[in-house]
């Protein structure tokens, strides 16, 4: 297993993904995975369930062990390893739970044990993450009693502090409905323009995609194609993945 720190971005990638193979208990999960996350970009996984993508973003995040090349290029640093957000699919919270998101957000950030109480200090640092995602009225509020949109502004939120280089993503748009998919789809779009880091997302919702993505990979166990948003969604690679006819998925 090679993992590999470049500084400068210059014409490189901030994500590089080469030869990549993971077999796990004599089962191969993913082989010669290759592809490319420059910086800036939003790059989408997309494939049918157990294709491999949450093994891939494991072993991105240095969960899983793999043979091949992950190579990580950060503007400006040099022999650094930069700085990765992640936002894991769906957990749940006990909507009976006193937790409120700043005491998500201390517990997380803070040594200071939470029975002492949030520090001013803390609860302003606490406020300016959640501006970043437009959701300061969320402070207060009860973890378990958030729905699924907000849930994920407030795990995007954490996500981005410190501030990454490349955010990951494990279905976002997961528990979360058409009118919040639109809203946490412009606000992913803001976010990288506003803070120009790159993102990788693993989806199942494939109406956004066009809109947003700068490139999209379909892998089941291989890259089956790569390209732009309407090279992938209009290839015969695509259809059979889905088993789709005519548009239809069967």
């Amino acid at each position: 297993m090679r993992l590999f720190f470049h500084g400068g971005c210059g014409d490189s990638c901030c994500l590089r993904i080469q030869d990549l193979c993971i077999q796990i208990g004599g089962s191969v999960i993913l082989k010669d995975v290759n592809f490319y996350v420059h910086c800036g970009e939003m790059v989408a996984l997309i494939g049918p369930n157990g294709a491999g993508k949450s093994t891939l973003l494991k072993a991105i995040l240095g969960h899983q062990d793999y043979d091949g090349v992950i190579a990580f290029s950060t503007p400006g640093q040099r022999e650094r390893k930069p700085r990765i957000g992640y936002v894991p699919q769906s957990p749940t919270f006990d909507p009976g739970d006193p937790l409120s998101v700043a005491d998500l957000f201390a517990c997380c950030m803070s040594r200071r044990p939470n029975f002492l109480g949030i520090s001013k200090a803390m609860r302003e640092k606490i406020l300016d993450c959640l501006d970043r995602v437009h959701a300061t009225d969320l402070v207060d509020k009860r973890v378990g009693t958030l729905s699924g949109g907000e849930l994920q502004r407030v795990l995007l939120a954490l996500a981005l502090e410190p501030l990454p280089n490349i955010l990951i993503l494990d279905e976002p748009l997961s528990g979360v409905d058409v009118e919040g998919m639109g809203t946490l789809m412009d606000m992913l779009d803001e976010i990288r323009k506003t803070y120009d880091l790159s993102i990788l997302m693993i989806t199942h919702d494939f109406s956004t995609l066009e809109r947003y993505a700068d490139q999209v990979v379909l892998i089941d166990h291989a890259v089956l194609k790569q390209g732009t948003p309407a090279e992938v969604l209009q290839s015969e690679e695509f259809r059979c993945a889905f088993h789709m006819r005519g548009g239809d998925q069967e």
